[in-house]
């Protein structure tokens, strides 16, 4: 019996650090659009802070919240914001929504 306790304890151990995993690699991203590539559905972000340069991919499973889809990232719109996870050396968008979220309809800068 002592030995079942053990093995279960292990087993749980091993689903939560599984379930953990891929929450810890979760990034958000704020900045300007600097390329779409529709072809390969990515796009590529510069951060406000911190300057970096980063290539997005969306898929089937890319959420998107106030934002009219792929089709409405385009090159110079400053008002988005990713969360994304990184897979196979990727990242990959689970979020793609305009900044500050108060239903508010975003800024008008997708002009």
């Amino acid at each position: 019996m002592r030995k079942r306790t053990w093995i279960m304890a292990g087993l749980a151990a091993l689903a939560i650090a599984a379930v953990a995993a891929p929450v810890a690699q979760a990034r958000e991203f704020e900045g300007v659009i600097v390329d779409r590539n529709a072809k390969a559905k990515t796009f590529s972000i510069r951060e406000d802070e911190g300057g970096g340069t980063f290539k997005v991919k969306v898929n089937r499973q890319t959420e998107f919240e106030r934002v009219g889809g792929f089709k409405a990232i385009r090159v110079g719109r400053t008002d988005i914001e990713v969360t994304a996870r990184k897979a196979n050396g990727r990242w990959i968008a689970t979020k793609v929504e305009t900044r500050g979220g108060g239903g508010s309809g975003g800024s008008g800068n997708d002009d």
